[in-house]
């Protein structure tokens, strides 16, 4: 094995320190758009650390440092950590504190702390600034060192950008901006900074490529109360692209000139933005006399509710969808019985192709996790050619996968029993089976949130004694990002917003269960939100189950569900066999009717 490049792009890192005279570098798992999903450009966390995960946090010291992240990664950042010299930091454990609460206690009057104002939001600003600010460290956001010390770093994306057109477009842009507007003048603004990429996407019908597989492009936009400018790079907009942008009063400048746009403001403007959304960098020449409003973007709301023509589609996506995954679950089945030396980089390139196959398919929404057995208990494993696992006709496999499509989103995981399984592996996979079922079908008060729902999911796991280390539910774009707010499905935190579950909008529902070294379990569905009664204690809301294909249940338990959690495993695959039967035929129609068959 080569050895790693990590130790000389920390020193070179570090001797960018020394001449800055900066005691501490903090990369964060950002860019300036505060994306989850990051272009290559802005990929310094993983530059410096060789950490891959998708969330975390990089402290760099003259001589150590660190790297933040979850219990999803603790097992994948310790392997690849080795020998970079940085020391895993696990958040949520005990004894262990946040990067800002580790700075804190270390550094002090005469020491500069630097971060990149380009990725950091002005809330996340403001709080480094409380917390150093006792201490007498300073914080610099004018200085990238990361970027400046980066050899060879990636150019910015330059993918052309094309238009989300109707029948899917459900909502034209100009109605979008309307809905814009009406909310800033409600608030009291005349201009209003979205820099969000998912929003950015919606509000202007565009799509695109910029980020991997989230169909977003990089952008900042500016709305006023009459027109509004997209900073971009010219060149990715296509001619009749920028024809349809004019029409409704969206005129192009560059991409690098955003925050010299909002330096340039009149003193009598009013400027709303989202502090949490909005990198610092953007806002750093803002004039004294312009107003702030700090509140939410009114379009992250709105694109959160799905209409009932997107909802359309995005059913008729559920059945294609579901049909691509029959084929391929039937092929990885058929395939091992014949004695095919498949392996989890064999089910990646199957399920992608049974999914390519599809009508209106753009490409996958996340890359797909196929772990068999111990690297299913990885919750956002992935395989390489440099590190993957054969599949063997016996125990379990999961697979958590999703496709971009123009009508919608899909993020499915489902756990194929390969062949004997133990009863352990029975027992776990119907307990988390139930924990699906009760949230599925649970009903709920409107103005109810997703952490106030989250513990029926966990329920049948806590009675165990068992639990899983991740939210329950995440929201869904519509053909956008597969990970979506402001809603989601997590345990409560304290001072956490509690966001209420509205009609349209789509949430996963995924409970889990990860035995390091032996096994993961993971079952998740779509769902949206939907009306279901009105008493007089008030309106009452559903889940309507979005996601269309079978469970496998020779990894079940059935004596453990009970006779109603029994009706809904029946009444769930009915409803998929009669969806998916007219899109399929032999071998794989029987292999849905088979899969199909009532407990």
């Amino acid at each position: 094995m080569s050895p790693s490049p990590i130790p000389a792009r920390l020193q070179a890192l570090r001797a960018a320190m020394a001449r800055e005279g900066v005691a501490a570098v903090v990369v964060p798992t950002a860019d300036p758009h505060l994306s989850e999903y990051l272009p290559a450009r802005w990929q310094a966390r993983e530059w410096y650390s060789g950490f891959t995960g998708s969330a975390g946090t990089l402290v760099v010291t003259a001589d150590g440092g660190g790297l933040w992240t979850d219990s999803r990664y603790f097992s994948q950042a310790e392997a690849e950590l080795a020998g970079s010299g940085l020391v895993l930091m696990k958040l949520n454990v005990a004894h262990t504190p946040e990067h800002v609460a580790w700075l804190a206690e270390r550094f002090g009057e005469g020491d500069t702390i630097a971060i990149a104002g380009d990725s950091l939001s002005v809330a996340g600003a403001e709080g480094l600034e409380k917390r150093l600010g006792p201490t007498g460290a300073r914080l610099r956001t004018d200085l990238d060192l990361a970027g400046s010390a980066w050899a060879d770093r990636p150019a910015p994306p330059s993918a052309a950008v094309f238009a989300h057109a109707a029948p899917f477009a459900a909502i034209g842009r100009a109605d979008k901006l309307r809905h814009v507007r009406s909310a800033m003048r409600r608030a009291g603004a005349t201009h209003h900074l979205l820099s969000s990429l998912d929003d950015i996407a919606w509000l202007t019908n565009l799509r695109g490529a910029d980020v991997d597989f989230n169909p977003v492009f990089v952008a900042h936009l500016l709305v006023g109360e009459t027109a509004a400018t997209l900073f971009i790079d010219a060149a990715k907009v296509p001619a009749d692209v920028r024809t349809a942008l004019a029409a409704d009063g969206i005129a192009l400048a560059d991409y690098g000139t955003a925050a010299s746009a909002i330096a340039a403001l009149p003193d009598e403007a009013a400027l709303m933005y989202d502090p949490v959304r909005v990198v610092v960098a953007l806002l750093e020449g803002l004039p004294v006399g312009v107003t702030s409003l700090r509140a939410a973007s009114p379009s992250t709301a709105q694109k959160a509710r799905k209409t009932p023509e997107e909802l359309d589609h995005i059913r008729d996506v559920m059945r294609r969808d579901g049909a691509a995954l029959v084929r391929a679950f039937r092929r990885i089945e058929t395939g091992l019985a014949a004695g095919e030396p498949l392996t989890e980089l064999d089910v990646d390139t199957i399920v992608r192709d049974a999914r390519a196959a599809q009508t209106g398919f753009v490409g996958e929404s996340f890359s797909t996790i196929a772990g068999y057995q111990a690297n299913g208990a990885l919750p956002h494993y992935r395989a390489t050619p440099a590190g993957f696992s054969p599949l063997a006709a016996r125990g379990l496999l999961l697979v958590d996968s999703g496709g971009q499509y123009l009508g919608g989103t899909t993020d499915i995981t489902r756990v194929l029993a390969l062949g004997p399984v133990t009863d352990e592996q029975r027992r776990d996979s119907t307990l988390v089976l139930k924990g699906m079922i009760a949230l599925s079908r649970a009903r709920f008060p409107k103005g109810a949130s997703g952490p106030q729902l989250d513990a029926l999911a966990r329920a049948p796991l806590w009675a165990a004694g068992m639990d899983f280390g991740h939210g329950t539910g995440h929201g869904v774009g519509y053909f956008l990002n597969v990970h979506e707010g402001p809603h989601g499905i997590r345990p409560p935190v304290a001072g956490g917003a509690l966001v209420p579950l509205e009609t349209g909008m789509i949430t996963s529902i995924e409970p889990g269960l990860y035995k390091p070294g032996r096994y993961g379990i993971r079952h998740e569905n779509l769902a949206v939100v939907t009306q279901a009664d009105s008493t007089e204690f008030g309106e009452f809301y559903a889940f309507e189950t979005l996601t269309l294909c079978p469970f496998d249940r020779r990894g079940l338990e059935p004596r453990l569900l009970e006779p109603s959690e029994r009706a809904w495993l029946d009444d769930y695959h009915a409803t998929v066999r009669a969806a998916l039967s007219p899109l399929l035929d032999g071998a794989d129609r029987e292999w849905l009717e088979w899969h199909c068959a009532p407990l």
